[in-house]
């Protein structure tokens, strides 16, 4: 299982009039954390792009529990639970500054050839990066 962390700081154009993170925001939070997760493994999106694999989003859930507000410094604990095949799932805890849980994600994504635009399994040397994580 792999476990990272990302801080975003929350910015006044991501509130709405209520004052709280708009609720779409949270796929673009999502994004940032997924991206660095990766890249703590030592895997960029633009690497694989270039190797000629794309990682559309396929699944999506969340479950607001807290609202976040302007200038909380928010905490996005990412989770990989599995080994990844043709998809992988990214599940995500979003906490503010006292540590309190504001919601709960996941996103599945598939892995696609860019050619064919099939999907395909995971590439070898991200499965390589990855085996560590899972034992």
């Amino acid at each position: 299982m792999f476990t990272s962390e990302t801080k975003i700081r929350v910015r006044y154009a991501e509130t709405d009039r209520m004052g709280y993170v708009y609720y779409g925001n949270y796929a673009t939070y999502f994004e940032v954390a997924r991206v660095e997760s990766l890249r703590i493994m030592g895997i960029t999106y633009k690497e694989m792009e270039d190797e000629g694999i794309i990682l559309p989003v396929m699944d999506y859930h969340i479950k607001f529990i807290k609202p976040a507000f302007y200038d909380d410094l928010l905490t996005i604990k990412t989770v990989i639970k599995n080994m990844p095949g043709a998809r992988i799932t990214f599940e995500y805890e979003t906490f503010n500054e006292k540590n309190v849980l504001v919601n709960e994600a996941s996103t599945t994504l598939v892995f696609i050839n860019k050619d064919t635009l099939k999907p395909c399994r995971a590439p070898d040397y991200f499965r390589e990066h990855m085996s560590g994580y899972f034992l």
